[in-house]
């Protein structure tokens, strides 16, 4: 049975004590608040529904998100522990106040719309720029993660995770950017022709395997058989390792790295940059360069990620099936190619004019036949 009391202040505190039960207080301004919520938690009791609360409607967001930082994304890969990082910044912003109780689907639909609609960045001209479909997709995966977090692990009162009931953005089109021939010749010569070698190395690798730009600075020398003309990757974006087949301009440009008389000794990252603060020499951060770099060669809106796409789309041109593909570029599954296979659909074209060509054909003679 519930108890009500007036506390000094004025206010009404209910006192509930039930065998089983934690025993559960709550301070309202009405009398009648505190009468409600009473017979309401008492029913959850009865009915086998009751969930504490009081956690959770302690817990700021911004508390939430802070030991999530610092208990959840430490276990993660240090690509994906930089991006949740920066991609907790909004969410704090929006929810940071908020407990997490607080929070609601129609909370977390307004944070998507907002972030979609462009709210709190604009160009020269005042006009608001929309967020990436993925960018926005992505806070909401760390948002949803979170919640999910403090239900099963930190023992927080929640009723539901509410980021489970909001409708996510649907994805964008693949980027389906490609490099012709002239815009090949200019970024690769000016890759080659940077004071560092291991840029341009870099950049070919990345045309000739489709590895990711993590996959390349991370490796280490023996990951490289040469002699086999193969690259053992063991940590990739989807987790499973994969072996790589070089091609021949892939092993020369290898051989080249591993045989950078620039690398100091004791260093087994073939692609190094300069000692840290500590000491320590970590992969080779090429990125501020590069962009300045392809700004340079006319080609600013291409994007490192963008040799991947080429390299794959090369595969296909060769010939080689969805699973050598797939074998070779670490794509999980066929439905990840489909982007790729408008490219066969066009060499076909070129293929049935040649065949109907040399069987002297026309559609109007096969028509006839039948």
């Amino acid at each position: 049975m519930a108890t009500i009391v007036k506390t000094a202040s004025g206010t009404w505190k209910a006192v509930i004590r039930k065998a089983g039960f934690p025993t559960n207080a709550k301070t309202f301004r009405l009398k009648k608040d505190a009468e409600d919520w009473a017979r309401r938690t008492e029913d959850e009791m009865v009915r086998g529904l009751y969930v504490q609360r009081a956690p959770s409607e302690r817990l700021t967001f911004e508390k939430a998100m802070a030991r999530y930082l610092a208990d959840v994304t430490p276990t993660k890969r240090p690509q994906t522990q930089a991006g949740e990082r920066k991609r907790s910044i909004p969410l704090i912003a929006f929810f940071g106040k908020y407990s997490l109780a607080a929070i609601t689907p129609d909370m977390v639909a307004q944070y998507r719309d907002r972030r979609l609609a462009g709210e709190g960045r604009v160009d020269f001209q005042g006009n608001p720029i929309p967020r990436a479909t993925n960018t926005v997709r992505l806070e909401l995966a760390l948002l949803g993660h979170l919640f999910t977090v403090a239900l099963k692990e930190w023992g927080l009162g929640l009723g539901s995770n509410p980021v489970m009931n909001v409708r996510r953005p649907s994805p964008g089109p693949g980027r389906n950017r490609r490099l012709d021939n002239d815009e090949s010749t200019r970024l690769l010569s000016a890759v080659d022709g940077h004071s560092n070698p291991m840029l341009g190395w870099i950049v070919r690798i990345a045309l000739e395997t489709g590895m990711r730009s993590s996959e390349i600075v991370t490796l280490r020398c023996g990951q490289v058989d040469v002699g086999r003309r193969l690259v053992r990757l063991v940590e990739t974006k989807n987790t499973m390792p994969r072996t790589i087949p070089l091609t021949t301009e892939a092993t020369a440009l290898f051989e080249a790295a591993l045989g950078n008389p620039l690398r100091p000794e004791g260093v087994d990252l073939i692609f190094f940059g300069e000692p840290g603060k500590d000491g320590v020499r970590r992969p080779y951060n090429f990125n501020k360069v590069w962009m300045q770099i392809k700004s340079s060669a006319g080609c600013s809106d291409f994007r490192f990620h963008d040799l991947r796409h080429e390299a794959v789309s090369r595969l296909v041109e060769v010939g080689l099936s969805d699973q050598e593909v797939a074998a070779i570029s670490g794509h999980k599954s066929m439905q990840m190619l489909r982007r790729y296979t408008h490219l066969r659909a066009e060499d076909l074209v070129a293929k049935l004019d040649k065949l109907r060509g040399d069987a002297g054909l026309s559609t109007s003679d096969l028509g006839r036949d039948r």
